[in-house]
């Protein structure tokens, strides 16, 4: 069973619980914990931290930047010329130039590679700063304060607007309590929370439930306490931000095995050479020195700062075009990426919601509906999400700023019932001048639609019957198919009312509809197609609807073709899945675990893969990729995840840095080609010499001196 799969059975189950069953199985009570209950709860919980996610230390990036298996080699080289030209040699002939040189070598490179990945350095940790709050708990019965570290499970916290959630909670009491999940799931809808126990659905995401609340969600308005059920790295929170231990990058790899074919074959012509010279020639100390000039030759002395050069000038290169690279490593997976993974919302789109349409139930422009919704909109007393931004941003067209004034001024609020994520709907009542009430009701089609038993149309009532009920459902449907997001209004006049009940909200009367557009870029069809002639394959990993993500692709030139939700992709085995993610392209409706597992098949079927992503829900997915990448307005905790970082979240940025990434490593295999072949030629040639001459055809410094020249040239290519 993964790891996600026990935190929800774990968590899940205390959303069926009453608040008393809770407290017998956590050990606590209505009171909270005392001082020894905090004492045991620490002992047998992990601690309410981060500390072991730190960056690398300096001692680290310093091992890296200077212990490799080329540094290794020169080194050894340099120890044994030490040795034969200084310490067994005379005092006419001792030279220290070869060891000197090489020890140079050594170190320049790993300067220079230190320095560059200090530049990339993160300087804050983000996941740290979340528990350094300070939250607000009752332990003995008494409030106090306290740091967001010190939390253990079984503590009463106590929260309200503003304050981030320090913990996974069991909700306890709650007054008109609005919480934003996008720090775990994404998405910008803001979620009303209650205390209530749930019944039992086996299928109900953790994340829908009401009554619980995920460390790093944002508290909108309201306030609320709880019983924290989880802390630290078993959150939900906490399984997302665990980095992936395993080593992503191939190409230091790759790099480390030219090391070792270069090691396993001057093991094997070394010591011939040697052997050869010294039993042909008696000579065993010039054909120590001789081998010794062999080994010299083979090693391509120069190649760690050649390679760290070439990705040091290829970031600066790629930083200039708005990509930065924070691995170095990382350039190559980045250029020789062939699937890039990304989400839709803010990458295909402009991540804004706009209204398109205000309609009667045919389908015809009607302004009375957007009249109805707007006072819906500015008079009621919830968290107002994108689509009431956008509703109430329609007072700034044209001749209707005075409009809207005036409709205020004619219709004053008495009433109202909130938006919830069960109801999917808001009712206002409002009363005009004359003194009448009229209830406007605006929310999710399929659940207003079930309260109407009339429709409107140019101004008469109609019975809902059944042909009325299909064109509503045509017309609708057409807006879904176009990309749309589509919400209805309804109305009905309950005399002189000043109060209202959910009783009241039925046989209402259906006015029209309202349609909304997340637009998409208008340079992204370009960047797709850009991305496909660089043998770059997209693929769309979404938690938006099916239609929605299906209409963006069409409209920027991705293959939507074939089409596979979250469901679909829970009931596949990875043999399945492997086969079906090569022929797809879109994937709606998923969860950041099961990013992970299609970003996972990509890799098994041997591509390179991008993720492109910015919430902390990407961050598994990050991890998982061959290469991550991030954008600069992301949340802290995602750039650093990533390997790569975009200033601007454009795909045509993207394009930019996957072209610099490729000249990098296409100059990198260059030189490694040449000079490898360059290398064995000239050993081969003076090992021939050697043996129709009398004397050493070169020393190891000539040889040194030859490669230098050869390979400083070299770092010019980038």
């Amino acid at each position: 069973m993964s790891k996600a799969t026990l935190f929800d059975s774990r968590i899940k189950k205390y959303a069926y619980c009453k608040p008393p069953e809770i407290y017998r199985d956590l050990g606590t009570s209505a009171l909270g914990l005392s001082k020894e209950q905090v004492d045991a709860m620490r002992e047998r919980y992990v601690k309410n931290s981060f500390q072991e996610r730190k960056t690398d230390t300096t001692i680290q990036r310093l091992r890296r930047a200077f212990i490799n298996p080329f540094h290794v080699i020169l080194f050894i080289l340099g120890i044994v010329s030490l040795v034969t030209d200084v310490f067994m040699a005379s005092n006419f002939t001792r030279n220290a130039t070869t060891a000197l040189i090489i020890f140079s070598m050594i170190v320049i490179s790993g300067i220079i590679r230190l320095i560059q990945e200090l530049r990339a350095k993160s300087t804050a940790e983000q996941l740290d700063r979340l528990i350094h709050e300070k939250v607000t708990v009752r332990r003995n019965g008494e409030l106090r304060e306290i740091p967001g570290e010190e939390l253990v499970v079984g503590d009463l916290i106590l929260f309200s607007a503003g304050n981030r959630v320090p913990a996974d909670i069991r909700l306890t009491k709650v007054t008109d309590l609005f919480i934003s999940q996008a720090a775990i799931t994404g998405e910008s809808a803001i979620l009303e929370k209650s205390c209530r126990t749930l019944c039992y659905k086996e299928q109900e995401p953790i994340t829908q439930l009401e009554n619980l609340a995920f460390m790093a969600t944002t508290v909108i308005s309201g306030k609320g306490e709880g019983i924290v059920l989880a802390v630290g790295r078993d959150t939900l929170y906490g399984g997302f931000t665990k980095p992936n231990s395993e080593d992503k990058n191939a190409f230091q790899k790759g790099a480390n095995s030219i090391a070792w074919v270069i090691i396993r074959f001057m093991a094997v012509l070394v010591p011939i050479v040697f052997l050869i010279l010294g039993i042909t020639g008696g000579k065993w100390l010039e054909s120590f020195a001789f081998a010794l000039s062999v080994a010299v030759g083979l090693m391509p002395e120069m190649l760690p700062m050649v390679i760290t050069a070439c990705l040091a000038k290829g970031s600066l290169a790629m930083g200039k075009k708005q990509t930065i690279i924070k691995d170095l490593n990382a350039m190559q997976s980045f250029g020789s990426m062939d699937v890039l993974c990304m989400d839709k919302t803010g990458t295909l789109t402009n991540e804004s919601v706009l209204l398109e349409y205000y309609m009667d139930i045919l389908g015809n422009e009607n302004t009375d509906v957007l009249d109805l919704a707007y006072l819906n909109s500015s008079y009621h007393s919830g968290v107002r999400n994108p689509i009431d931004n956008a509703i109430l941003a329609c007072k700034s067209m044209p001749g209707r700023e005075i409009h809207y004034a005036k409709l205020l001024t004619e219709y004053q609020k008495e009433d109202e019932i909130p938006f919830d994520y069960t109801r999917k709907f808001v009712s206002t009542l409002v009363q005009d001048s004359t003194g009448n009430s009229h209830l406007i009701m605006k929310g999710d089609i399929a659940h207003i639609l079930c309260r109407c038993s009339h429709v409107e149309y140019r101004g008469t009532r109609l019975p809902m019957e059944k042909d009325a009920r299909q064109s509503v459902f045509c017309v609708v449907g057409e807006m879904l198919q176009d990309g749309m997001k589509v919400i209805a209004v309804a109305r009905k006049q309950v005399g002189r009312r000043k109060k209202i009940t959910p009783d009241d909200e039925k046989d209402m009367t259906l006015v029209g509809y309202l349609s909304f557009f997340d637009a998409p870029k208008q340079t992204e069809g370009e960047s797709v197609t850009a991305l496909k002639r660089l043998k770059v394959i997209p693929k769309i990993l979404t938690g938006d609807q099916t239609a929605i993500a299906l209409s963006v692709c069409r409209r920027v030139g991705i293959s939507a073709e074939h089409i596979l939700t979250g469901t679909q992709l829970d009931e596949m085995t990875d043999c399945e899945l492997k086969k079906v993610v090569e022929e797809t392209h879109v994937f709606a409706e998923l969860t950041p675990g099961q990013k992970v597992r299609l970003v996972s098949a990509l890799k098994e079927n041997g591509h390179t893969v991008g993720f492109l992503g910015d919430g902390v829900n990407d961050i598994p997915a990050l991890n998982e990729a061959n290469v991550g990448i991030s954008v600069d307005t992301a949340v802290d905790a995602t750039k650093d995840a990533a390997d790569v970082v975009l200033l601007q979240k454009d795909l045509n940025v993207l394009e930019q840095g996957v072209l610099e990434g490729r000249k990098t490593f296409t100059n990198m295999l260059k030189y490694i080609k040449i000079t490898a072949s360059s290398n064995f030629g000239n050993i081969f040639s003076i090992i021939c010499a050697s043996a129709f001459l009398p004397f050493l055809p070169m020393t190891s410094i000539q040889i040194l001196l030859l490669n230098l020249l050869y390979d400083t040239l070299c770092i010019v290519l980038p």
